[in-house]
């Protein structure tokens, strides 16, 4: 895996800054404006996403700010450009989901991951502008889901990992009914300044514990979870260098006015004296696969170098590729570092928790064995 892919595998697209709610951990700068995407930014993006997406399968992953608040009407004109062969998937917290939504993720056979902490307790930082938890308006809007039939994946911040709440977390999601559960360490980036370290021993047990309760009931597809068993089946089987791409996924987000900020969706509507606002042009004026072909800012060139510096340091590269941009640049102030808080929470603890479990635990006595496919997640 060497410098960065011409061909992204999915885009990013923010349809409104606005969000909601005001989650205390939320990175979004933009969250309180309500910047709406034009239908010409979307019309841009799907000149090329439409060619790409001939090509193979292909998705847009509509995330805010909340999406929904854009509304039906404008997010189905700003879907309208796309080819029925394009996946869309929406990240939401679910607070605005209704029947009308319902039929029409139905309509557009669109793929819903919703924002939700676990059990009520669970979600004391997802509050409203007022202040007040946004708990109930999540649970009725994943109630309408399940009316209509609908699947859906669930994202889950965790802030405090620790023994004692991973098996309680999973039971919750166990008996939501989501079929795909990402856990998100809260990370400090954004807006979002409080300390993200946390005890080692403390987060490897958080994740050991979490893998014990998937192995008696492995219904739900645990990302981070079985990310780690088909790493550690891959390097006994001597393939682990296949699991990696060979290139860094771009991963173009689309922001409201057009401009394109790759590796990481978190960057957006940001500005640095050095950095500028990390776009690399803006699809109004330029298409987006000949600024994916073309001159990199500087900042991605430097993030480069620090992925190869992982790749000379660190013996978890193979599993972690060298981290995010977001999180050295927010955590670093610059893009060439190399271990992170976001690295020891969710990929070197992680990885340790799950090999820690391995060396301690008997085989589970299940008919039906845990599945070790990797599971794809829209957040």
């Amino acid at each position: 895996m060497r410098g960065i892919s011409h061909m992204p595998s999915y885009v990013v697209m923010q349809p409104t800054t606005l969000c909601n709610l005001d989650c205390r951990y939320c990175y979004l700068p933009l969250r309180r404006a309500d910047n709406r995407m034009s239908v010409e930014v979307a019309k841009a993006v799907a000149a090329d996403v439409n060619v790409w997406a001939q090509e193979g399968r292909f998705s847009v992953v509509w995330h805010g700010g909340e999406p929904m608040a854009a509304g039906i009407a404008h997010l189905s004109a700003l879907m309208a450009p796309f080819a029925p062969e394009v996946e869309h998937h929406l990240q939401t917290n679910a607070t605005l989901i209704d029947d009308a939504w319902c039929d029409f993720f139905t309509e557009r056979q669109m793929r819903v991951s919703v924002s939700v902490d676990g059990p009520e307790s669970f979600n004391h930082e997802r509050i409203d502008r007022g202040g007040q938890p946004g708990y109930r308006k999540i649970s009725n809007g994943i109630a309408r889901l399940r009316q209509h039939g609908l699947p859906f994946a669930a994202l889950c911040v965790v802030s405090e990992p620790r023994p004692g709440i991973a098996a309680p977390l999973y039971e919750y999601f166990l008996n939501l009914g989501c079929d795909v559960l990402g856990i998100n360490v809260e990370e400090h980036e954004g807006v979002n300044t409080r300390q993200t370290r946390h005890d080692p021993a403390s987060v490897r047990a958080f994740w050991a514990e979490l893998l014990a309760a998937w192995r008696i009931a492995p219904a739900v597809h645990l990302r981070e979870v079985e990310w780690s068993l088909r790493y550690l089946t891959a390097v006994l089987d001597g393939t682990d260098d296949d699991l990696l791409p060979r290139r860094l996924d771009p991963i173009p987000t689309i922001a409201f006015d057009g401009s394109v900020v790759l590796l990481s969706p978190e960057l957006a509507g940001f500005h640095d004296p050095r950095y500028g606002d990390f776009s690399s042009g803006n699809v109004l004026t330029t298409p987006l696969a000949r600024l994916l072909t073309g001159t990199h800012p500087p900042w991605v060139d430097e993030f480069v170098t620090g992925v190869e510096a992982c790749r000379e340091s660190c013996p978890y590269f193979g599993f972690c590729g060298g981290g995010h941009a977001a999180n050295r640049y927010f955590e670093h102030g610059r893009f060439d570092g190399t271990e992170t808080e976001h690295c020891r929470n969710s990929k070197i603890n992680l990885l340790e928790g799950v090999l820690g479990y391995a060396a301690t635990s008997r085989p589970a006595h299940s008919e039906n064995p845990p599945c070790t496919r990797g599971a794809n997640s829209s957040a």
